[in-house]
Order: C-alpha cells, then structure tokens, then sequence
C-alpha cells in the first residue's frame, strides 16, 4: 500500500466510524467508538482490552474499553 491508498483508507474508515457512532452524543465517547474499531481491525488474535490497546499508537487500556462502559447500544435493528 502506497501513502495514497492509506489516506483513502483512513478516509473510508472516518466516514464509517462516523456512521456507526452517529448516535452517540458526545464527541469524547465518539473518539473513543473510533479506537476501539480500529483495536479490533487489527492483526492479533486477541482481542481484549489489553491486548489491543497494546497495538494502538493512541490507545490505553481506559480509552479502549471505556466505549461499551458508556455507549448504551440499541437491540433494534436501525430502520
């Protein structure tokens, strides 16, 4: 992957994540909907807290696995 193609990446990912926390009221629990994605797109076969915090440049323990802590998510299907 050339610098080009991570960008166009990083972009798609920003407008999905974007997405999927569109509900989700405050821009700090958004931040951290955004690490916890990415911790789990990650190579590594686990996939705890720890473990992926461990492979995010951004990540800590706290900021990880805070988002299912704080995000109430809904049962229903959307639509």
């Amino acid at each position: 992957m050339d610098a080009h193609e991570v960008n166009r990446v990083r972009a798609k990912l920003a407008l999905y994540v974007a997405d999927v926390f569109a509900s989700v009221p405050r821009k700090d629990q958004r931040t951290k909907g955004d690490c916890y994605l990415r911790g789990l797109m990650l190579d590594g076969r686990r996939k705890s807290i720890q473990a992926m915090a461990s492979r995010l440049p951004d990540g800590n323990e706290q900021r990880v696995g805070s988002v299912n802590a704080c995000c109430h998510w809904s049962t229903r299907p959307p639509g």
